[in-house]
């Protein structure tokens, strides 16, 4: 059964940090490309950030441009998300995803979702 587990979400303060762990049971993990969503209350589920199979290429949300870092560990089967000086708008439930195909852009297109972390950023 494939799952994607997420965890590490919780309580921060504005201008901390927080990293997210997605582990990944696919079969397909190593070859897939992998991506962070959020939704918060009342809001669509939007795109924050995407990473191609080896690493090597990433792409960011404007929104988190420059203070979200995604990264993975193959051999681990695990994508992170390094959140650094967050915001209150950053408050939502943060969902990994896996998709065989290459976009990494805001049109990333799962093929599976994980079943969300939330994050909580005060002020």
């Amino acid at each position: 059964q494939v799952q994607l587990v997420e965890s590490g979400g919780g309580l921060v303060q504005a201008g901390g940090s927080l990293r997210l762990s997605c582990a990944a049971s696919t079969r397909t993990f190593s070859s897939d490309a992998m991506a962070w969503f959020r939704q918060a209350p009342g809001k669509e589920r939007e795109f924050v950030a995407a990473i191609s199979w080896s690493g090597s290429s990433t792409y960011y949300a404007n929104s988190v441009k420059g203070r979200f870092t995604i990264s993975r560990d193959n051999a681990k089967n695990t994508v992170y998300l390094q959140m650094n000086n967050p915001k209150p708008e950053d408050t939502a439930v943060y969902y990994c995803a896996e998709s065989a195909r290459p976009v990494l852009s805001s049109s990333f297109v799962p093929d599976y979702w994980g079943q969300g972390t939330q994050v909580t950023v005060s002020s």
